[in-house]
């Protein structure tokens, strides 16, 4: 699917825009293509999308490829004149590999209601199976995991940006490898050795360098809603992203569960902004 592909509308026109535009393929994706684990992301929200139009057919619904670092910082000098001021390249932007899915409001405001990311880091398993062997001199059954993946804490910030006046914080990211193991397993060579992948090593978990953007709540949940904390004089509201990790590839009906919950979540919080007459 093409990277810069929108989709815009309500119900049944949403639903044949999609269609059209990816042929159809996802679409199934409640069906039989729901075990599968070459869909993209992208794709499998757009399943979503057609998913949630089906549901809310009265709801106006866009889903967009990027967000703008100008659109953000407008949305904080809206708030205080201080916010919003820095930046050097005009075309800056976050682009989600998910999208970003939106609702149009009883005051004709788009609202975020979903944001997805998929991350892969930690080719252990594979190499093992193949027989190869890692590292400097090729001795090694694992690679010491790297960063790579803690760049996606930069566009969790940027829409934490976007979204602070609101209730909830629609951010989804599935992260899947080596890296992300979140119990041990072993792993047969061609050569009948058996080498085991324990899930708490430093040198392969990453999960402890991504849980900054839950404020290390618990994996594989929904924290959509957003949650009130007192420390010491004030109040917080914590804005929380999702993190759904496992050594195995993520299934697309999997993300796509997940995903349409969050998406409902989010509908619910801002229910009363969404049912009214237009203003």
């Amino acid at each position: 699917m093409a990277g810069e592909v929108e989709f815009k509308g309500k119900g049944q026109a949403l639903r044949l825009a999609i269609q059209q535009e990816l042929g159809g393929g996802p679409l199934s994706i409640f069906g039989a293509a729901a075990q599968k684990h070459d869909l993209s992301i992208r794709e499998v929200t757009a399943g979503v999308l057609t998913k949630l139009a089906e549901e809310f057919p009265d709801i106006e619904f866009r889903q967009r490829t990027s967000l703008s670092k100008k659109e953000i910082n407008e949305k904080l000098r809206s708030f205080d004149l201080r916010l919003g001021q820095a930046l050097f390249v005009k075309s800056a932007c976050i682009r989600p590999d998910g999208a970003i899915t939106e609702v149009l409001d009883r005051n004709g405001k788009w609202r975020v209601i979903l944001v997805g990311e998929s991350k892969h880091q930690g080719n252990d398993v594979e190499k093992i199976l193949a027989g190869v062997m890692q590292g400097k001199d090729k001795d090694q059954d694992f690679m010491a995991a790297g960063n790579a993946i803690e760049r996606m804490h930069k566009n969790v910030l940027e829409l934490r940006n976007y979204m602070i006046d609101e209730k909830h914080f629609p951010y989804v990211v599935f992260l899947q490898g080596s890296n992300f193991a979140t119990e041990s397993f072993d792993v047969p060579r061609p050569d009948g050795r058996v080498v085991r992948v324990v899930y708490d090593s430093g040198m392969l978990n990453r999960i402890d360098r991504v849980t900054a953007s839950s404020h290390s709540r618990d994996i594989n949940n929904n924290y959509c809603e957003n949650i009130i904390v007192k420390a010491g004089d004030f109040d917080h509201m914590l804005q929380i992203a999702s993190l759904y990790c496992q050594a195995a590839s993520w299934k697309a009906g999997e993300m796509a569960e997940v995903m349409l919950d969050v998406a409902r979540t989010s509908l619910k919080v801002i229910a009363d902004d969404l049912y009214a007459s237009r203003v």
